[in-house]
């Protein structure tokens, strides 16, 4: 293709040299292209680097910088991307593939399973991921980390490593749960393992790490009347066998008690804020002593909300999702109110959401200025909290907790990839790093909604034009 061409197909918002998501995917080793007169952000939160040169070769990057450090050779394709920015490929850190973006992926949320039988959602959802894959791709979402699902999850990765029309997936397996809830599991298949002692525990941690996990998940839910030391030897079974076997720990716990105990148990990534209370110098103490990853997922709650009042607001465009799922999220403005019910309860979980998202940003900051590693997760599949754009209104209300727009980027690239695993091969544009960019349209240093003006995407090289955002 001459150059001259190659301008007119990109100008025109053709693909070059991949397919449209959902189109096929692009030759797995696509060849050298330098993207040229870009503003990049590298991800590590150093300055923007204007009229830069990023050099791609066999999937990597070969030289990313200004002009005058990346010279390119003779007979590299050139891409001009002059006025656009350039940003690492997004990572979410905290995903559940087996679970829907709506209701009937959660029957403990709403029961509509004679509506839609459980068993054939879960069973539609290990046959055709490819629609969440696809999802995340278009949204500028280049690795995800599924931190608890059914254990066909695990085949996800080696599935989407092949797929460059798909992000790079971690997954943790099933979570193991302080509490019984087999509502969401299905039959013999659980992805959500009740663990009562320390030798079920143990069990399932060597069970978990035989089959490859990237990392163990712990469900720490502290019930009305729980015996909280069993609780706590539990817990520190899971943590205990999971450092010894050489695993990292992922810890769920919303409530200031349990995170705290978690910290003191050896979590590695605390994948949800603190909910309950404003967070103490214990606390903050303890999660820097560890090291700790925190991953706030502030807007998940609200999807909960959206159902409870029957009421879809989408805070992002839906161009990227696909329309059975788009369907079925705004099918939540006609299902029937729940029974017994008042307006007046309504208007109390309104209050409480408003309370539950000012105290987790106000919580995001503390842990933010306390100099505690922050990573960018939405929890999506939970109801309402829609695969790969949903990433959009997560960032755009860790911006409004008080992270500046460069803080949010470093937390959905940089350290996402951490969580992963992956941080020596995703997360920032640098030498030797895999080839996963997003090209933007506006600059997201001045506001981070601007992550949303996606114009190409990259992954391994791979270069495709996501669908154009449709209003909202």
């Amino acid at each position: 293709m001459s150059a001259r061409l190659l301008r007119f197909a990109l100008t025109a918002g053709l693909v070059w040299p991949a397919a449209l998501p959902g189109q096929g995917a692009p030759d797995p080793m696509p060849a050298p292209i330098a993207l040229v007169g870009a503003t990049l952000v590298d991800g590590t939160g150093a300055s923007p680097v204007p009229n830069a040169v990023v050099l791609i070769r066999d999937g990597r990057i070969a030289c990313a910088g200004p002009r005058r450090a990346c010279p390119l050779p003779a007979g590299v394709r050139r891409m001009d991307v002059r006025g656009s920015w350039i940003i690492p490929g997004l990572v979410d850190a905290h995903v559940h593939f087996s679970q829907t973006g709506w209701v009937d992926g959660r029957p403990d949320a709403l029961d509509l399973r004679a509506r839609y039988p459980y068993d054939r959602t879960v069973e539609d959802l290990e046959a055709h991921p490819e629609r969440f894959l696809r999802a995340y791709l278009c949204s500028g979402v280049t690795a995800v980390f599924d931190v608890g699902g059914y254990a066909w999850t695990w085949a996800l990765r080696a599935r989407a490593e092949r797929d460059t029309l798909a992000p790079h997936v971690a997954a943790a397996g099933p979570l193991l749960s302080t509490v019984s809830h087999p509502i969401i599991n299905l039959g013999d298949e659980q992805q959500i393992l009740y663990v009562p002692d320390d030798s079920a525990a143990r069990v399932a941690v060597r069970s978990h790490v035989a089959h490859g996990t990237d990392a163990i998940k712990i469900w720490y839910i502290v019930g009305m009347g729980s015996d909280t030391s069993a609780l706590q030897a539990v817990v520190r079974a899971i943590a205990a066998e999971t450092h010894r076997l050489h695993a990292r720990l992922i810890v769920h716990a919303t409530g200031l008690w349990e995170a705290k105990d978690a910290l003191r148990a050896g979590a590695d990534v605390l994948v949800h804020g603190v909910a309950d209370r404003p967070v103490d110098r214990e606390f903050l103490d303890l999660a820097l002593q560890r090291r700790v990853i925190y991953v706030p997922t502030l807007t998940v709650y609200d999807g909960y909300r959206q159902v409870l009042v029957r009421h879809f607001e989408p805070h992002y465009p839906l161009a990227c999702v696909d329309s059975a799922t788009v369907a079925r999220a705004r099918s939540t403005d006609s299902l029937p109110a729940p029974t017994g019910v008042s307006a007046d309860f309504v208007e109390r979980q309104r209050g409480l959401a408003a309370r539950g998202l000012a105290l987790g940003e106000a919580n995001l900051a503390a842990v933010f200025r306390a100099g505690i590693t922050v990573a960018m997760g939405t929890d999506a599949g939970n109801p309402l909290t829609l695969h790969g754009p949903s990433v959009y209104w997560e960032m755009q209300v860790m911006q409004e907790a008080g992270l500046s727009p460069m803080d949010v980027l470093v937390a959905a690239t940089r350290n996402g990839a951490v969580v992963t695993g992956r941080g020596g091969d995703l997360g920032t544009v640098e030498a030797g790093k895999l080839a996963d960019l997003v090209v933007l349209g506006a600059d997201p240093t001045a506001d981070v909604r601007n992550v949303e003006d996606v114009r190409y995407v990259l992954r391994d090289g791979a270069l495709t034009t996501p669908r154009r955002a449709a209003p909202r």
